[in-house]
């Protein structure tokens, strides 16, 4: 045999030899590896979408101020004071002694008015006396008209001057009184200039006091959200120090400013049953939220939330176990859930647990909650097979 017909032999029985092995369908054969080798990518838990009742918050920030002070000066002018009885931070009653003056003057001034309104009285009985003579004799003809006239005018004089002396009399009680520096209403001392020894003036400043003890906080609201906001709604407020109080609008602002394009919201506080709430001071900065009721929202669980990119995905679990990303809008945050305003719908099936750990189609393995660890990790192919 020539050298070149026995090379045609061989190519021959190589294309016999080959020809089995190319009928055999490639894609077969791949997909019967996939089928060994692909794993699940985690073993997750699922949840469906819940709907729940969440609150609508409104936060706000704004400063602690008293709600009224009141300005305690002196109606006496030129007298020295002699006693200071409260200081600072001190709760007074109404009509309670905050300061006393010198009533050495007043009261010798008190007593010669007495004394005054005393000879009036004399007087006057006198004079009553002689006009009901006159008025006795005026049918006898034993006095004239004339003098008749005169004993009934010096009758009413004698009254007049009477009344004179009593209010004289009444003007000296009232500025003997006024030596006692005493509380307009109810409170606590926010401040204090009275000194002892000093002589001040008429209607100078003495001490200023937080009527009742009460305290308003001034929220600044934006006037977009200014229209969510009524008399009456209810807020919690937290101090800088931390004291938090239970507050509800008193009234809204009836201008907005144009340079903050804010308004202010006057909300009344009072201490919450069984918090520390002595450390909240006026002048203090705190923030705080109000409550604009409740709606019925679609929540998904807070893990199951993965932002990427500054947006918000969950994972749909799909028939086949892999996941698809969904990108969704959210809303409120409550009681570790969240709020899906868009984008979800209420029948998807999503991963619970271990979100944060997955891509686009991945397959995921899926166990009950109940056998998912307690601290809500995910748990590894390897792990659940155990």
């Amino acid at each position: 045999m020539t050298p070149k017909k026995s090379t045609l032999v061989l190519l021959a029985a190589a294309v016999c030899l080959a020809g089995p092995l190319l009928l055999v369908p490639a894609g077969s054969s791949r997909a019967a590896d996939e089928k060994i080798t692909v794993k699940p990518a985690l073993t997750v838990t699922t949840a469906m979408p819940q709907r729940v009742t969440l609150t609508t918050r409104l936060p706000a920030n704004g400063n602690i101020v008293a709600w009224q002070e009141a300005s305690v000066g002196a109606e006496s002018g030129g007298l020295r004071l002699t006693d200071v009885r409260v200081n600072v931070g001190d709760r007074v009653q109404k009509g309670q002694v905050l300061a006393t003056f010198a009533s050495d003057t007043l009261g010798a001034e008190a007593a010669q008015a007495r004394a005054s309104l005393g000879e009036a009285e004399a007087n006057a009985a006198n004079a009553a006396a002689d006009a009901e003579r006159a008025r006795s004799l005026q049918t006898t003809g034993a006095l004239s008209a004339s003098q008749i006239n005169q004993y009934l005018t010096a009758e009413r004089t004698a009254r007049a001057r009477v009344e004179a002396a009593r209010a004289l009399f009444q003007v000296q009680q009232v500025r003997l009184g006024q030596a006692q520096v005493r509380a307009p209403d109810s409170g606590i001392i926010s401040a204090r200039t009275a000194t002892v020894g000093a002589v001040v003036g008429n209607g100078a400043e003495l001490f200023r006091l937080i009527r009742q003890g009460r305290l308003e906080w001034r929220a600044e609201v934006t006037a977009t959200e200014l229209g969510r906001i009524t008399p009456g709604t209810t807020a919690l407020v937290t101090a800088a120090s931390g004291a938090r109080l239970a507050g509800r609008v008193r009234t809204i602002g009836p201008t907005v400013d144009p340079q903050t394009r804010a308004a202010l919201v006057y909300v009344d506080l009072t201490p919450l049953p069984g918090a520390a709430s002595g450390s909240a001071r006026a002048g203090m900065f705190a923030r705080g939220e109000f409550d604009l009721g409740a709606t019925p929202a679609l929540t998904v669980p807070q893990p199951a939330l993965v932002v990427r990119d500054g947006f918000s995905y969950v994972y749909r679990v799909n028939p086949d176990s892999r996941v698809s990303q969904v990108k969704v809008q959210t809303g409120r945050f409550q009681d570790a859930r969240v709020e899906i305003v868009s984008g979800l719908a209420a029948e998807a099936r999503i991963v619970a647990s271990g979100a944060g750990f997955l891509n686009d189609g991945d397959l995921v393995r899926i166990v009950d909650a109940a056998q998912s660890p307690a601290n809500g990790q995910p748990v590894s192919p390897a792990a659940a097979a155990k």
